[in-house]
């Protein structure tokens, strides 16, 4: 039998086209001509997980909802388990222009993965198959495993929330592994230890009841798009503060001292503004960018459309106006009451000539995670064996609704062991994942299962 050296260096090259046959896959939760590949990606992930060493893989529907993959290899129940959590849909892939290449076939280049999924998630949830087959094939597997792969955590993992209900005996664990989140940097390992929540609502104005010739009736008719930027920009006063009444009632601030830990974390301004193409950055008085990013909570506009957007001109007022607005949430703040308060707002704030309607897409609430507890040891030490030093812990400005549903139905904690870079352009064109860190990726995770054992014991 092979040692896992032995088997990570001689399956390298098939890890890889098997990942790339998995991004392939067009599987894009949010789009309803998808959804045949919805069911095709969790075919491919039942395939894999058997193949890795499953003793049974299955895929559950979830009426309405999109399909799910469930496996485990159950070796003896007496000793420790762990639930590893992945999603096989991804984000759609617009604005298609800017793609340097095909979003679904995947290319290598600068030593980078660049496609669609190569990061998010179907990179990262890869390097927990491949960590999970070559400890099973090497023989070196020393505790249970079960993975539970969803296909709806871009669009709010609803369908899984469901499952988890009905399923609380199947999914029993002692910890939830998770590569879903990033890294300081490719030489600067970091462990998330927390992750903000979100509220995430769209808005729709309707003035007259149709488009109307903006020559005759401009100037006697409020125009819905004026009165949408107008309402947009009354969100925040001039220091950045979010100015809906009750938003900041249950945010904890964080301490002076944590705040100065926080803070430690290598950050050069200067390659951040270059990275993302901005001459100066902005954000709430009083705070660093860190904090904004890790701490804070935020308002952002995602979308924003009305009237003609075609090629030449088109002179109407709009009938209507639409924007979808996202709210990251902090520790102790609660999705459902920070849509319900920004709903009264934004409706207090309109003028009687447009009416408002307030569509809740969904939300999820933010997470910490312990660093005294087994879990996270165990992967202190898995990165500093793996990168050669220990993980700095972060709190992250992303939200994965699901990690807080799982510890409210499952009553179990979660380790978030993110092998992404911040430069990977998860979410946006050219997506891409260094194929260094998903090697490293699976070495790490290895380590991880190899201390989990000791730790919990």
């Amino acid at each position: 039998m092979q040692t896992i050296s032995e088997y990570l260096s001689s399956n390298k090259e098939r890890f890889l086209n098997e990942l790339f046959d998995l991004i392939r896959i067009p599987s894009i939760s949010a789009s309803e001509e998808h959804k045949k590949d919805m069911y095709k990606v969790q075919e491919f992930w039942k395939e894999i997980l058997i193949k890795a060493g499953a003793d049974k893989a299955q895929i559950y529907e979830i009426p309405g909802h999109h399909p799910l993959c469930y496996a485990e290899k159950i070796i003896d129940p007496k000793l420790p388990t762990i639930l590893v959590y992945g999603h096989a849909d991804v984000m759609p892939v617009d604005p298609i222009e800017l793609w340097e290449s095909d979003p679904f076939e995947p290319i290598i280049k600068d030593g980078k993965i660049y496609a669609r999924g190569a990061d998010d998630d179907k990179g990262q949830s890869f390097i927990q198959a491949k960590a999970f087959e070559t400890l099973v094939k090497t023989g070196n597997l020393p505790c249970n495993v079960k993975f539970i792969i969803e296909g709806e955590e871009e669009i709010g993992s609803a369908g899984l929330m469901k499952f988890m209900e009905q399923n609380k005996e199947m999914l029993k664990a002692d910890i939830i592994l998770v590569s879903d989140t990033s890294m300081l940097a490719k030489d600067i390992p970091s462990i998330t230890v927390g992750l903000r929540g979100l509220s995430y609502v769209e808005v729709e104005l309707t003035g007259p009841n149709r488009d109307l010739h903006s020559g005759i009736f401009g100037g006697a008719v409020d125009n819905p798009a004026n009165v949408l930027a107008e309402m947009i920009a009354k969100l925040k006063d001039a220091k950045k503060r979010i100015t809906i009444p009750g938003f900041y009632e249950d945010v904890i601030e964080v301490s002076a001292e944590e705040r100065k830990a926080l803070n430690s974390a290598p950050f050069n301004e200067e390659e951040y503004k270059k990275s993302i193409g901005v001459k100066a950055l902005a954000g709430e008085e009083g705070y660093t960018v860190i904090e904004r990013t890790g701490i804070r909570p935020t308002l952002d506009v995602n979308g924003i459309w009305s009237g003609y957007t075609g090629e030449g001109a088109k002179t109407i007022i709009p009938s209507k106006a639409y924007a979808k607005i996202s709210m990251r949430l902090v520790p102790n703040q609660n999705s459902e009451k920070i849509a319900k308060l920004f709903s009264d707002y934004f409706k207090s704030i309109a003028p009687p000539t447009v009416d408002v309607k307030i569509k809740i897409l969904h939300g999820g609430e933010p997470y910490i995670s312990p660093i005294d507890m087994p879990a996270y040891k165990a992967a202190e030490k898995a990165y500093e064996k793996v990168f050669g030093k220990k993980p700095i812990p972060v709190r992250s400005g992303g939200s994965i609704p699901i990690i807080p549903a799982f510890e409210k139905y499952l009553g179990i904690k979660s380790i978030l062991m993110g092998f992404g870079l911040e430069e990977d352009a998860i979410h946006s064109p050219n997506e891409n994942f260094p194929l260094e860190l998903f090697y490293k990726g699976i070495e790490t995770i290895i380590e991880f299962y190899l201390n989990f054992v000791k730790e919990i014991s």
